[in-house]
């Protein structure tokens, strides 16, 4: 008996995506996978989708810039007339006063300082995978905090002498630290502390830490006068990307595109 070979092309289920076109332009697959390295993504088809889109962008644009005189001769020069072109015909109206207060009270948290501790600790070393030094140093850490409830003035004494964090030279001094300033484990355990000496080391992947918590400063909205500019440059960004999103579609809908479809956050595809 005979086997019929059959090519893979033919196999069932097997499609062949259609063809990107941007009016009569066609964006070749090898461009797209060039581009794919740009527009990380948790799958490839979505990496590629991203990637297809951006270069769609880029090309409305290019074409665009043609149609109104503004040929570019290289990959520079066409950076130069896409922001050429958007400079000309995308308009952007400037955020208003009353715009900006009102968006500082509804937004109190994009515009505050964030919540900061003055920390001293004294970092026992000792490895997540040595059961044997982490026991040990454990319970030196119980010790010396016995030690210092009974004489604080001993901070800087025994963290010169024992901690393995170069804050050792300070006293143990970590200054004032904003969330995310240190490793993550001591990072969580820091938001729910109160002012003073920790009761009981705290693990981390480097050891244990014993904590001194010498003030806290909580979060707070800064004044609208402190951060004015950068309200405005808020607004003036969120609406920069919606008339840049009106245009594309628009742009799409003029010169054409098959193949792919803008998404409805066009805009952040325009640069890497």
């Amino acid at each position: 008996m005979s086997i019929q070979m059959i090519d893979i092309e033919e196999l069932p289920g097997k499609q062949t995506p259609p063809p990107v076109v941007v009016g009569n332009r066609e964006i070749n697959e090898a461009d797209i996978a060039a581009e794919m390295q740009y527009h990380p993504a948790d799958s490839a088809g979505s990496a590629q989708l991203k990637a297809a889109r951006a270069l769609v962008v880029r090309e409305l644009l290019h074409q665009r810039a043609q149609q109104i005189g503004l040929t570019p001769a290289d990959s520079d020069a066409d950076n130069d007339a896409i922001a050429e072109l958007l400079e000309q015909e995308l308009a952007v109206p400037e955020p208003g006063k009353d715009d900006c207060e009102r968006f500082y009270a509804i937004h109190p948290e994009r515009f505050s300082q964030p919540e900061q501790l003055s920390v001293r600790h004294i970092l026992l070393s000792a490895p997540p995978d040595d059961a044997k030094a982490r026991d040990a140093q454990y319970h030196l850490g119980v010790d010396l905090l016995e030690q210092l409830s009974a004489h604080p003035e001993r901070m800087t004494e025994l963290a010169q002498r024992y901690s393995a964090c170069p804050s050792k030279d300070a006293g143990g001094e970590l200054g004032w630290l904003l969330p995310g300033q240190t490793v993550a484990e001591l990072d969580r355990a820091l938001k729910h502390l109160p002012e003073g000496l920790h009761e009981r080391p705290l693990a981390s992947r480097y050891g244990w830490h014993l904590v001194w918590v010498d003030a806290r400063e909580e979060s707070r909205q800064l004044p609208y006068e402190a951060v004015a500019e950068q309200v405005r440059l808020s607004l003036l960004e969120q609406a920069t990307r919606r008339g840049l999103r009106h245009y594309l579609l628009a742009l799409e809908s003029e010169i054409g595109v098959a193949g792919v479809t803008l998404d409805e956050d066009s805009g952040g595809s325009l640069m890497r």
